[in-house]
This record gives C-alpha cells, sequence and structure tokens, in this order.
C-alpha cells in the first residue's frame, strides 16, 4: 500500500476536473491519472450533478499528487495562487510555455506567468532567473530583473545578456 500524501492541492474545476488532468498529464514526465470518482444519486438536490458524471480525478505531475473537483461554476482560479514549474534550459521553457498557454488567456502572461485554458496560472522558471536574482551583487541582479519585467515568456539569453551588462 502506498503511503498518502499528507496535502495535495484541490483545483476546483466547474466541469473540466478530467479534461485538465488529462492535459497536465501529457504535459509533464512521470505523470499519471490514478483515480477518477463519479456523483451518484446521494445529494443530488445540493449538487445538482448528473449521476456518473465526474466528481473528482485523482493525478500526479511529476509524482506529486492533485485532485480536481468539478464543484460546479461558483469559483474561479486568480492569481492569487500558480503552480511554479522550475526549469534547466530554454527548450524546458519552451515546451511548458508552449503547452500550458495553447487555448489560454494572453492577456494574463508576464514575467514567466501564464494563464491556461482552464484558467489555472502557471509560472514558467528558469533556474538561471533565480540564480540571478539571489546573486549578491545587486546591480547584476536588477538588471536581470529589468529584463524579466519587460517579458511574457522567460528568455535566458536575454536575461544573461541583461545579468552581464
Amino acid at each position: 500500500m502506498s503511503k498518502i500524501q499528507r496535502i495535495s492541492p484541490c483545483l476546483w474545476f466547474d466541469t473540466e476536473a478530467e479534461d485538465a488532468a488529462k492535459l497536465y498529464t501529457s504535459v509533464f514526465a512521470n505523470s499519471r491519472i490514478t483515480n477518477i470518482s463519479r456523483y451518484g444519486e446521494a445529494g443530488k438536490q445540493i449538487h445538482e450533478k448528473p449521476p456518473g458524471s465526474v466528481l473528482t480525478v485523482s493525478f500526479e505531475l511529476d509524482g506529486l499528487g492533485f485532485i480536481g473537483l468539478n464543484g460546479g461554476p461558483q469559483f474561479k482560479f486568480t492569481e492569487a495562487i500558480s503552480l511554479m514549474i522550475n526549469c534547466d534550459t530554454q527548450d524546458e521553457v519552451d515546451q511548458y510555455w508552449d503547452k500550458l498557454s495553447a487555448g489560454g488567456d494572453p492577456n494574463a502572461q508576464q514575467c514567466g506567468w501564464l494563464k491556461d485554458r482552464f484558467g489555472l496560472s502557471w509560472q514558467v522558471v528558469p533556474n538561471a532567473l533565480i540564480r540571478m536574482l539571489g546573486d549578491s551583487d545587486h546591480s547584476k541582479s536588477q538588471r536581470a530583473f529589468a529584463a524579466m519585467m519587460q517579458m511574457k515568456k522567460i528568455e535566458i539569453a536575454v536575461l544573461e545578456k541583461a545579468f552581464a551588462g
């Protein structure tokens, strides 16, 4: 029996939890849908969902457990919470950015942040940016920060040029 993850993010969707889980598990290696539960007759007067429709989808992204809940249209995602993807290369940044931003909100893209087609915010962050922003040379880190502030998708080569002066 596998150990249950103590803390699992639960993502509230209207009706798209299964579609979102399918997309997300296709984007990240070491990912899979682990369980789907369905609404039944019990509580129908409250949840108003058709019996047999998806209630929750449990899934793993790179081994980290998530739950997608089809709870209805009452709540929407905001930028107050996002999922951050740390990337080693520009190819990784490009891959995640392209797959997750497809069909999303192009107006919600800034400084490595994007909103996917389900309204969930992601940060696609190259590890080089973290290293540059944490550099002890304040002028270098501020040049990298200023360059990042002008970007939607982070471009490592542009950051490195700004960082170097």
